[in-house]
């Protein structure tokens, strides 16, 4: 039996990450498990999918993320005349040195925080597609390496608001996890108006945590063993989200790598230096569900990938998964 006291590193990375959430729940009242799942993005070396309705604190969290960190952090606002090399950088002729020259982009930075992205063309977003899977950018034939650590939070309005364009497959699977916050409940609104009625929390949030410290804390979270039947497991549970007669498209082989990334940075947080099958299966969610694309019939019956994927829980067994391979 596997022993569950976690190493002294361990400890240190628990008390370091408390720290990040205690500080983001100043902010985002009431939402533990969204504050949890950004910072397993964050630690993952992903980037995280905020899709809700206006007004439930989005573009907070993204904030309160950014501002626990003490690192270099850019927010683009998407509309739809945004254009492409806002975003990455462009080539400008410089008159004195008689040559082009490579102006950054907003994306040059540890936290890129894109809001409203589902706003700007699909040209703009496409910008986005190299550096959130190569960290790095090109521009006309140059190639430009990003920070490290660098994540991509990117809020979106649901799809079928006016004004609002569908990310493309490409893009969303690009997104290693999706949230969405929800409305608070009564309680937890009533200490909204009384904490955020006279004064922001948010410009009164110091930093606890500077970039160096999340970089080793990255490199701590890849230590993390998950099992060779985890493995297995984690195959089976993304094929079989291939072979569903309700989804035309399922989740594709990074979803994997990034289920198994996202579940060693969980165990992380939770102080444990081994994955366990419950990770799994509290990432599978918020890890696979935005990437599957539904079958017509599907869609007209509205089915959702949250319920599918609860389905694929049930269907797919922990102990027999290797076994079927």
């Amino acid at each position: 039996m596997q022993s569950t006291a976690a190493p002294a590193d361990f400890a240190a990375f628990q008390a370091t990450a408390g720290k990040i959430a205690a500080n983001m729940e100043h902010v985002i009242s009431g939402k533990p498990d969204v504050v949890r799942l950004a910072l397993a993005v964050l630690l993952a070396e992903g980037h995280l999918l905020l899709e809700d309705v206006p007004g439930v604190g989005k573009t907070q969290l993204a904030k309160a993320l950014a501002r626990s960190v003490d690192c270099g952090v850019n927010r683009i606002q998407f509309t739809p005349d945004l254009l492409p090399g806002d975003v990455t950088g462009v080539s400008v002729w410089d008159q004195d040195k008689h040559e082009f020259t490579f102006k950054p982009g907003a994306v040059f930075s540890h936290l890129v925080i894109g809001d409203e992205i589902n706003r700007a063309s699909p040209k703009t977003q496409a910008a986005l597609l190299e550096c959130m899977e190569e960290r790095q950018v090109t521009v006309d034939g140059s190639t430009y390496g990003l920070a490290s650590p660098f994540m991509v939070i990117a809020t979106q309005n649901p799809i079928d608001m006016e004004g609002t364009y569908p990310l493309p497959e490409a893009q969303r699977d690009r997104f290693t996890a999706r949230a969405t916050i929800g409305y608070p409940d009564r309680a937890t609104e009533l200490r909204i108006l009384n904490q955020h009625g006279a004064h922001n929390p948010l410009e009164e949030l110091a930093p606890v945590c500077d970039a160096p410290t999340v970089a080793r804390m990255i490199l701590e979270a890849r230590s993390v063993h998950v099992s060779e039947d985890l493995k297995h497991y984690t195959v089976s549970l993304v094929a079989a989200s291939r072979q569903h007669p309700h989804v035309r498209l399922g989740a594709s082989p990074r979803a994997s790598l990034q289920l198994l990334r996202c579940a060693r940075a969980w165990a992380a947080l939770e102080g444990r230096h081994f994955v366990l099958p419950d990770d799994i299966q509290r990432l599978a969610g918020p890890v696979l569900a935005h990437r599957l694309v539904l079958t017509a019939e599907a869609a007209v019956a509205s089915r959702e990938p949250s319920a599918i994927v609860s389905e694929l829980l049930q269907q797919v067994p922990v102990g027999a998964a290797r076994a079927a391979n």
